[in-house]
């Protein structure tokens, strides 16, 4: 096992070993997906988030172990990057990695634990949140943020931007699943708009969303960002119900 750890947030590797040893027997299960299983444990007075990443098949195993860093790695990098850049995630503690002759076995992300008022599926799932159209705005204009920089997060999705009121109106954004990342990316509009399709598909958040980018983003008016919006979302869904059906015959 192979621990590298970044911040004195965590100090006792012994204890941190013993989570990942018993990773699944013990902890506090946050998400426990088809791919990946996120937990939660607490280590003296802090509360530290793990994520499992699923065992790779042989080939990436390889891959992982010579020519490229692991899922794992990438989280822990990209999150000291973002937080050099001014970009907020769950302060990243260590990640620890298993290898054989085969190559990567297993590999964890642990991270601090941050609690979250909301994701953006929650904005999506109920119209009548409170604030609902103010954080939907103040979203937008992270993501504005984010292409400024030429941070290309290819899994925006509802669920991966943490959301913390941190006064009246106002709210925190925090990135995480973070292994899809690139940076000092030239941010073209179809990039931009491209990265906004994972999101949702209820249009009147797209109309949010296309009217305050275009109050950041002078160069394409609102019409134009909001049909490209629309373009890509509809691409992006459609691709995904292909997959979907493609699924159901094979299994026929």
């Amino acid at each position: 096992m192979r621990i590298k750890t970044l911040s004195p947030f965590i100090v006792d590797k012994n204890k941190l070993s013993g989570c990942i040893e018993n990773f699944s027997t013990t902890g506090a299960i946050v998400c426990d997906g088809k791919r990946n299983i996120i937990k939660v444990f607490e280590i003296d007075t802090s509360a530290i988030n793990i994520k499992f990443f699923k065992v790779p098949v042989l080939v990436n195993k390889l891959i992982y172990r010579y020519f490229r860093r692991s899922k794992a790695r990438r989280s822990f990098d990209y999150a000291s990057v973002l937080l050099e850049m001014g970009i907020a995630t769950p302060k990243p503690i260590a990640y620890v990695e298993f290898f054989s002759v085969l190559g990567l076995e297993k590999s964890y992300y642990v991270s601090e634990h941050f609690y979250s008022d909301l994701t953006f599926d929650d904005l999506v799932e109920n119209i009548n949140y409170p604030d609902r159209e103010n954080i939907i705005r103040q979203f937008t204009k992270f993501t504005f943020d984010l292409h400024e920089k030429g941070i290309k997060f290819r899994d925006h999705s509802a669920t991966n931007t943490l959301i913390k009121k941190v006064a009246e109106g106002q709210y925190q954004f925090l990135l995480v699943d973070l292994n899809r990342m690139k940076f000092d990316v030239i941010m073209r509009f179809d990039r931009r708009m491209n990265n906004f399709c994972r999101l949702t598909q209820k249009e009147e958040i797209l109309v949010i969303m296309s009217n305050e980018y275009s109050k950041l983003y002078s160069a394409h008016s609102e019409i134009e960002i909001f049909k490209q919006m629309c373009f890509f979302n509809k691409k992006y869904y459609l691709k995904l119900e292909n997959k979907r059906r493609l699924k159901k015959l094979i299994r026929l």
